[in-house]
């Protein structure tokens, strides 16, 4: 599989809203919303990302995007497995790293 780079000529929030775009779709299945492909449990404003070696699921606030320590884990997502595949935005990380980390963004 490739893996496609984001432009450097977009600007930053540009280019954070395609990746969680590219992430949200994951297409119409049991449990998604018709209308946006959204899952029906992730709240307005929040998205979901799987992490660690048993891809535990997370519902994070879409505030993070603008974190850069969030950046780089979406940067490190994005060079391991890429945007373009229907498993879900996964990264790349251990889950106590994970929870250390957005427990201080938050």
């Amino acid at each position: 599989m490739a893996i496609k780079k984001t432009s450097n000529k977009l600007p930053q929030k540009a280019v954070l809203k395609q990746i969680l775009k590219r992430c949200s779709s994951l297409g119409k299945k049991q449990g998604y919303n018709d209308e946006d492909g959204l899952p029906f449990d992730v709240p307005k404003g929040h998205f979901a990302v799987y992490v660690g070696e048993n891809r535990s699921r997370y519902i994070v606030p879409i505030s993070f995007l603008s974190h850069p320590e969030f950046q780089c884990l979406l940067r490190r997502a994005e060079e391991e497995f890429g945007f373009d595949h229907d498993m879900g935005l996964t990264i790349p990380c251990e889950e106590v790293v994970f929870r250390s980390l957005t427990s201080m963004l938050r």
